[in-house]
């Protein structure tokens, strides 16, 4: 028998009637971004010098992960990350008005026939994101873009007004919204359909117990075992999407293969192939990730150097 919750987040994912942001929400939307950019920059001197958002976290996070860094840089780069995480969420408000245009040149794409190829032959595709600049404009973008049918799995908010409010901002431009306790069981009963499935899978899997363990940032992480299950069974051309701010509100993403059918993939191999690039991508841009949140609340079981790419049953 499926739980409450279990219940909740497939009428969640399987209703999809499109919910509209309060009032607020398309109050503020409505401003210039520019403007909405100057609230952030507010936002930012405020976390920077008033009111510090988890600050020891931040901090605690980037000393492990940049080690060279004397302290006065990484209070350096504490206050750009606060910069540029306020601008992503003035402009995840944004998306409430944004117009398609708009986006299509706030967010460009490279190279975006290497995952249309396969789509066009009728073979679905895998695309994983990380929490890199503005991800939720990539969803967005993609929607109307590439020119087939977006799905992304997404994590359901506790608060199930926060939850309505992002689910509507996603949707906008027909993205089709999967709680993850379900994308399994969706993408084995439409493993047939061509279509795009995102998944960002660098947040920590405290509720699972498929986790592949690696060093990432300098610390052992574990990460998400669901591209690997997904290319194991269902055989599906995985991606990865690299994204970039190149000015205030703008970036570019660029897709690359990280796996096809047909190549040997041992346990884990994708997840590592993952933390390898998403590491890489934060290394190019460290103030683009968010730093603030608590992604090591994990210890592996054993700190022995077998233990690095274990992948538990």
């Amino acid at each position: 028998m499926s739980s409450a919750s279990e219940m909740t987040a497939t009428a969640r994912s399987d209703s999809q009637v499109p919910q509209r942001p309060a009032w607020w929400v398309r109050a503020l939307a409505s401003l210039p971004l520019r403007v909405l950019h100057a609230m952030a920059t507010g936002i930012a001197w405020v976390n920077a010098k008033l009111w510090p958002h988890r600050s020891t976290v931040v901090l605690e996070h980037l000393r492990t992960a940049f080690p060279t860094l004397d302290e006065a840089a990484l209070r350096e780069l504490r206050d750009q990350f606060y910069s540029c995480y306020a601008d992503v969420l003035v402009e995840i408000i944004k998306s409430a008005s944004l117009s398609g245009e708009e986006l299509d040149r706030r967010m460009r794409f490279t190279h975006l026939e290497r995952m249309q190829g396969p789509l066009r032959e009728g073979t679905p595709v895998v695309l994983l994101a990380a929490h890199q600049c503005n991800w939720e404009w990539i969803l967005l973008g993609l929607s109307r873009q590439l020119g087939f049918p977006v799905d992304a799995a997404y994590k359901p908010l506790r608060n199930a007004w926060a939850d309505r409010l992002m689910l509507a901002l996603r949707s906008r431009f027909g993205a089709r919204m999967i709680a993850a306790p379900q994308l399994m069981r969706d993408m084995v009963g439409r493993r047939r359909v061509p279509r795009l499935v995102a998944l960002v899978a660098d947040q920590e899997p405290v509720a699972s117990d498929r986790r592949y363990w690696t060093q990432f940032l300098n610390r052992q992480s574990a990460f998400f075992m669901g591209a690997d299950i997904i290319a194991k069974t269902l055989r599906y051309p995985t991606f990865f999407v690299a994204i970039r701010r190149v000015d205030r509100g703008e970036y570019v993403a660029d897709f690359e293969l990280l796996w096809q059918p047909g190549e040997a993939l041992a346990p884990g191999e994708l997840a590592e192939r993952y933390a390898r690039r998403v590491e890489r991508q934060i290394h190019e841009s460290p103030a683009d990730w968010p730093w603030s949140h608590k992604r090591w609340r994990l210890q592996p079981e054993s700190t022995s150097s077998a233990s690095s790419h274990e992948v538990p049953s």
